[in-house]
Parts: C-alpha cells; structure tokens; sequence
C-alpha cells in the first residue's frame, strides 16, 4: 500500500506491482487481455521491474504464471 493525499485526505492506494500481479492472478475473472495489456503498459513505462514482480508474484502464489509473462516480454 502507498499512501496519497487526494485534496487534504490521505488515501491508501495499491502500487503498481501489486496491481499487475493481481491483473494476473485473476485473469480469469478480468480477461487474458487486461492482465496482458497491464505488464505491458507498465513494462514500457518503466514504473514495474521483473524483481519486484517477481516479488508479488510469490506472495500471491502466481510465481509460475508471472514467470511465463515476464519471460513474454523479453
């Protein structure tokens, strides 16, 4: 969680990783597509690296999944 202020309020807000990694763990519910589009999305905006998705990745118990994405990209 990060936190934000949004007009004088603090607000907690998932990071980016954690976001892409939830994309993929539900991918069946989302789509194939929206989990796709998101790690490439943040992939070329330079806002993921593979460790910290990795890192999501094995607390959300999708490290073989994630693993095969990441290994998309490259």
């Amino acid at each position: 969680m990060e936190e934000h202020g949004v007009d004088g309020v603090i607000v907690g807000m998932m990071n980016v990783d954690k976001t892409v990694v939830d994309c993929i763990k539900y991918r069946n519910k989302s789509g194939l597509d929206v989990a796709l589009e998101a790690l490439r999305e943040a992939w070329r905006a330079k806002r993921i690296t593979s460790a910290d998705i990795w890192r999501y990745g094995k607390i959300c118990h999708t490290t073989n999944v994630t693993r095969l994405y990441l290994e998309g990209l490259g």
